[in-house]
């Protein structure tokens, strides 16, 4: 649906220094601020105590972004194959970063002339301008030459173990194998290994995978009641919307909503037995990517609502009730392709936009 949307210029001393702009949400007015711009590509942010941020950039940059604004990139990571729709892609800071200042990211590594996602863990220096004890902790288990379908998101449980999720790289019958990560959410330690409790799924099969059958989720996230979440992106149409559960199927390439993009139908159909079915999907498909449900500390009547990013039709999707259902696209000239939508500490949003290389908050406009 269509917003009417009103721009507002700040100056000082007769300069521009930002642009605002207030949109109409169900919720009332929104402000939709600049915080920063220049960026090449970026993937993923997330924030530090006392205001400051980090931001991924998809060639392989990790950027520090301070609370004036000012920015410098950090140094110290690995080699990256920034190629594709690879790079350096996801970033999660976990809640006990002031203990020790460690970090998680999600990357492609190049071995040879394949590559594959990988998880590097690392603590930035005090003064936040390296990477030190930096260590991949977790590879995919096979390697290729495709350079797609990457997942690379990753999310923090309860316990402080990690949730990643893994595309079938293009490999579409690979999502189906539990001898392979591909298609895959897997929940590892954060050393690496395989979390305690993870399903049993057979001999032979990758004791980190949690969950299988998946296309390339590019959205990870935990809702207000502790259950864990993924946004995947479907072929021509069938973007789907699944409530994870351990040890679940979630039936690509077998069963899917939506069409191959040459127009022939996917699989057996949109149902099978042992499969699970979305519990939302999108056609057309939006490319939706990163996701976050909403605290209700702003907004009390979002409370609970999930926020997804479109990467193609220039919005931010918000999903109410339950079961959960599309209810509001909140659009901006600004948004251009959604990467990535996060919620910080003050209870504002933040989105980062990939066509017009910046990181904006949203605030109420009252």
């Amino acid at each position: 649906m269509l917003r009417s949307v009103l721009l507002v210029l700040v100056l000082s001393n007769a300069q521009p220094v930002a642009a605002q702009e207030v949109v109409t949400t169900d919720a009332g007015p929104a402000r939709i601020s600049q915080v920063v711009g220049d960026l090449d590509t970026p993937w993923a942010f997330g924030f530090l105590p006392g205001g400051a941020m980090l931001v991924t950039e998809r060639p392989g940059r990790l950027l520090y972004i301070a609370a004036d604004g000012s920015r410098h990139e950090i140094v110290g990571l690995p080699e990256i194959a920034a190629r594709g729709q690879g790079g350096l892609l996801d970033l999660l800071i976990p809640l006990d970063f002031s203990r020790n200042r460690e970090i998680f990211l999600t990357f492609s590594e190049p071995h040879g002339r394949t590559v594959g996602t990988a998880v590097l863990r690392a603590r930035l220096s005090d003064d936040n301008r390296h990477l030190r004890n930096t260590s991949t902790i977790f590879r995919m288990s096979e390697f290729s030459d495709l350079e797609r379908h990457f997942g690379s998101r990753l999310a923090e449980a309860p316990d402080r173990t990690l949730f990643v999720t893994i595309g079938e790289r293009g490999d579409r019958p690979s999502a189906q194998d539990l001898q392979r990560h591909n298609g895959s959410i897997v929940h590892i330690t954060r050393d690496g290994g395989p979390a305690p409790g993870n399903p049993d799924l057979g001999a032979d099969t990758l004791p980190e995978i949690w969950s299988f059958g998946h296309r390339n989720p590019q959205g990870l996230a935990f809702d207000l009641n502790g259950q864990l979440w993924a946004i995947e992106h479907g072929a021509r149409g069938g973007d789907e919307l699944n409530r994870i559960r351990k040890g679940a199927n979630y039936g690509w390439p077998v069963i899917a909503y939506g069409r191959h993009y040459s127009g022939l139908p996917i699989g057996e159909g949109t149902h099978k037995p042992g499969m699970e079915q979305p519990e939302f999907y999108w056609d057309p498909s939006i490319a939706p990517s990163g996701m976050t449900f909403y605290s209700g500390r702003l907004w009390p009547e979002w409370r609970g609502d999930l926020f997804v990013g479109s990467l193609k039709f220039d919005y931010i999707s918000r999903l109410e009730g339950s079961p959960l259902r599309e209810a509001e696209q909140i659009q901006t000239p600004q948004a251009g392709r959604v990467r990535d939508v996060r919620e910080a500490p003050d209870g504002s949003l933040f989105f980062l936009s990939v066509d017009t290389g910046a990181l904006y908050r949203i605030t109420p406009a009252q």
